[in-house]
């Protein structure tokens, strides 16, 4: 038998060991009256059934989830007295642990002992003093909003998988979600950080400088992703460009030099140039190595849409500085042994629009720039002006196109007091997501029944996201003032409160859904794929929508449906459906669930059928969503890559393409890292040509939900990474 694994409640990884089990049974037998004890050959089999079920389970299982099969088996092949003293000691030593909550947890996380926390996070890196001294802080902060601030059944229902309450780790505080960085009127109007006065710059890489200092401190006074715009940059390059002609001037008369015209401008056009290059590879160093105060690089996406220039010299100046940023990428950036990688940050959006998306435009260049950059390092991403403009219509009957907040939530349209579309200032007010698969096999079949327990459990999520919101009333703007009154949100006065940014659809709260796939298939045994699959799954959808649709008209709250980028609750969704359904197959067969309205990702599909069922789903996810191919190495078939981006435009309104892009450092092997099993039978990473699975000399990125991720995933993504199925051939 191969050697397993068992999760302690601190978190930490240890051998399975079946005489503990026998051990524990043995004791609550040997409470029991005589007559109704055990034998020790039935002890025995017990112990021997339980380790078969926690073997077919295929990963390392937690304490919890084991002592649940000891009394499920007590009771199959034993005696309901001697399950009933089990439980009882169970439940005293549960009492015995809850005089302090945290303390195992604590340590496990400083001696880098918990398995779960480690991999909770793949931007993450659990080892170093920040990262640890904000899990611990977390872990403090999840036991206070678990006994002190949350009703009972919203923590019951988090805990037992119904539904995921996100970032509770940060609920104590009274901090948001995700934000689109108003960095326009804090370059244009100045700003303060730490206290110090910033005004507005004087050349184009002072304000990318000042950019990324803004990016820093917004990530630490808020938990979710960030955005910003490169069009409020490229002002500054014409900043710059007169600053430098004004030099060149002033060096050809000191020179007493005569320049044609044209070579003047040819001059300084070189030097605007060099400017957006020092200027661009600020903010792509400058992101990746800043840290925040929660341990990891700022989680920051950067938009590319030559549509919000306001004149022609502007756009012109946006595209040098996209074409620089797609560069930059494309080169990557250097590990410890001076190999170029890919970063994870920033994350690019790119947006295809009328002026890029065929050849004889005269932005294609940038396009194909694109193809490239997606093929070597798996960004930019894809937002179709033509959908966006289809999809984001306001109340004045026009379509709008604008960023998500990070990777994927996307406000909803919003018309100021001035009439006009406002979308930078913005933020998502949190995140709470239901989990479909456990409604639809708690339905067990019964359609009446799965929609009495659908609407039983949306009214609890809503119940959850009248919290999050009650959370962030009264907040002062005191709380965090880089956010609240000096421009990256807005500007109140010092002890003003947010409360009116929470109401009137200027904010958002997010309804996350997840396991749709599961759900259907749990339900009539059909997949999305199939016309019978996707119209229930497309009925699903439209009845999340009912729910936003109410809660909004009820409380002037902006509710909006999220396809829930599960990263480590895709594993902690699947531990808990096995726990109370078993394995189900095609449904809780696997050690993870899937994605918002993905098409598993085992399913053979080509990409652009994927793409076109996938829109129609994505269109009922207002709240934000995104959609992927998965691709092999393109870098020596772009033409692929711009068919696919080409079909984006025309289909769906958000997408990505996944690649790989992986080094091995002891060998130098640049290429796919294969996931392979070790003698326990868990995951791990491996170098196919030199052997090496140490994740500390590999470097891995994988794309797991919406971000590029590189400090490793927990068992369930990683099998999800493993069985994931090529879309493009």
């Amino acid at each position: 038998m191969k050697q397993m694994h068992i999760i302690k409640r601190s978190g930490q990884e240890v051998p399975f060991d079946v005489t503990k089990i026998e051990n524990a049974i043995r004791k609550a037998s040997n409470a029991v009256d005589p007559i109704e004890a055990l034998s020790e050959d039935r002890i025995k089999l017990i112990a021997k059934e339980v380790s078969g079920v926690c073997e077919a389970r295929d990963r390392a299982m937690h304490v919890e989830e084991i002592q649940d099969v000891v009394e499920n088996k007590i009771m199959e092949l034993g005696s309901r007295i001697v399950a009933k003293k089990y439980i009882v000691y169970r439940y005293k030593r549960e009492l015995a642990r809850k005089a302090n909550t945290t303390d195992e947890q604590i340590l496990s996380l400083i001696e880098c002992n918990n398995e779960d926390v480690k991999q909770e996070n793949a931007n993450k890196n659990p080892t170093i003093n920040s990262v640890q001294r904000d899990y611990m802080a977390g872990e403090v902060s999840k036991d206070v909003s678990a006994r002190l601030l949350l009703p009972q059944d919203i923590v019951q229902a988090h805990k037992d998988g119904l539904i995921h309450f996100h970032d509770m780790d940060y609920y104590a505080q009274h901090m948001h979600n995700c934000d689109l960085v108003n960095l326009e009127d804090m370059l244009q109007n100045g700003t303060v950080i730490s206290g110090t006065m910033i005004e507005k710059p004087k050349s184009f890489s002072t304000a990318c400088n000042i950019a990324t200092q803004i990016i820093a401190q917004v990530a630490s006074n808020q938990y979710g992703g960030q955005s910003i715009s490169l069009t409020h940059l490229a002002p500054f390059v014409d900043v710059s460009r007169q600053v430098i002609r004004k030099e060149l001037e002033n060096e050809c008369a000191a020179a007493g030099v005569t320049m044609a015209a044209d070579k003047f401008d040819a001059i300084v056009e070189k030097r605007v140039r060099k400017e957006i290059e020092k200027g661009v590879q600020t903010i792509q160093y400058q992101v990746v190595t800043l840290m925040t105060t929660n341990g990891q690089a700022p989680f920051v996406t950067v938009f590319m849409y030559l549509g919000e220039a306001r004149n022609e010299q502007e756009k012109k100046d946006l595209a040098m500085i996209i074409e620089e940023v797609l560069n930059e990428r494309i080169k990557g950036v250097k590990n410890e042994q001076g190999v170029y990688i890919t970063p994870a940050f920033p994350k690019l959006i790119y947006v295809l629009e009328p002026e890029n998306i065929s050849e004889d435009q005269p932005y294609w260049y940038l396009t194909e720039l694109s193809a490239k950059c997606t093929a070597k390092r798996m960004v930019p991403d894809y937002i179709s002006e033509k959908k966006m403009l289809e999809y984001k219509v306001d109340k004045n009957g026009n379509g709008n196109v604008y960023t998500c907040m990070g990777c994927r939530s996307f406000l909803t349209p919003f018309i100021d007091e001035n009439g006009k579309p406002k979308y930078y200032g913005r933020f998502n007010q949190g995140v709470v997501t239901i989990n479909l698969v456990d409604i639809a096999l708690s339905a067990h079949g019964d359609m009446e029944r799965f929609w009495q327990l659908f609407e039983e459990r949306c009214e609890l999520c809503h119940k959850a996201l009248q919290c999050r919101h009650e959370r962030l009333t009264g907040t002062l703007s005191d709380a965090a003032p880089i956010l609240w009154q000096y421009g990256a949100l807005t500007r109140l006065q010092k002890g003003e409160p947010i409360d009116k940014y929470l109401h009137g659809g200027y904010s958002t709260l997010s309804l996350g859904y997840a396991g749709l796939w599961e759900c259907v298939y749990a339900l009539n045994q059909k997949k999305l794929t199939e016309p019978e699959g996707e119209k229930l799954g497309l009925e699903i959808m439209r009845k999340l929508n009912e729910f936003t649709a109410k809660w909004k008209a009820a409380e002037n709250i902006d509710y909006s449906l999220y396809g829930t980028p599960l990263e480590s609750t895709t594993y902690k969704f699947a531990k808990c459906l096995q726990k109370r359904f078993g394995v189900v197959k095609g449904v809780t067969d696997k050690n993870y669930i899937t994605n918002s309205y993905h098409i598993h990702v085992t399913e053979p599909i080509d990409a652009f059928k994927k793409l076109e069922i996938e829109a129609k789903f994505q269109r009922l996810s207002p709240g934000g969503a995104i959609s992927y191919v998965e691709v092999p190495n393109m870098q020596n078939n772009l033409p692929a890559v711009l068919a696919i981006m080409k079909y984006i435009y025309e289909n769906i309104m958000y997408a990505e393409l996944n690649t790989k892009s992986d080094y091995c450092q002891v060998c130098g092997f640049d290429g796919e890292i294969e996931i392979v099993k070790d003698a326990s039978g868990k995951l791990i990473w491996k170098c196919p040509k030199c052997g090496n699975t140490d994740e500390a000399k590999l470097n891995v990125a994988r794309r797991t939900c919406g971000y590029i991720g590189s400090q490793f995933w927990n068992q369930g993504r990683t099998q999800e990474i493993k069985e994931r199925v090529l879309h493009v051939s």
